[in-house]
């Protein structure tokens, strides 16, 4: 099977991409595929060739930010009750870099170090704070994939 990454969009629809957490109306749930915070997750769109919100019809821009309120929804819940420190959620549209609709959906921390905190989540990349590594998708975050996805449900 070929990388996921290559076409996160093609291989959701195709049932291949190992982040998808739930299919929703407009697209997919995706935990991301480093936890650079902990339970960051991304909604990707379900149509292929869409490259921003403006490019969809009204109806499914609706759909697709609903969609996006709802994984913020559950993602909120789920790292509020993982950790005390959970401040807040960032939900953000930019397709700078990956030429798809997709929401990144980030949970903020009172941990983060002072001089971040209050920037983009993006910010921990910048300034060299996320190592693959170290923060990659794996094993250890089945427990927090399986409550994302029973807070979804739940949500619906």
């Amino acid at each position: 099977m070929d990388d996921f990454r290559v076409d996160r969009v093609g291989s959701a629809l195709r049932g291949e991409n190992p982040t998808v957490i739930r299919r929703l109306n407009a697209g997919f749930a995706v935990i991301g595929d480093v936890q650079h915070l902990p339970g960051y997750c991304v909604l990707i769109t379900d149509t292929p060739g869409i490259d921003q919100l403006t490019d969809l019809p009204v109806p499914a821009q609706q759909a697709f930010l609903a969609d996006a309120a709802l994984l913020a929804r559950a993602v909120s819940d789920v790292c509020g009750r993982r950790d005390p420190q959970f401040r807040r959620i960032n939900i953000e549209i930019q397709g700078n870099t990956d030429a798809f609709l997709h929401a990144h959906v980030t949970p903020r921390y009172d941990w983060e170090p002072d001089g971040i905190v209050g920037w983009p989540a993006a910010l921990h990349h910048w300034e060299g704070l996320v190592d693959a590594q170290v923060h990659g998708l794996s094993a250890a975050h089945d427990s927090l994939r399986e409550e994302l996805g029973a807070a979804l449900d739940r949500l619906r």
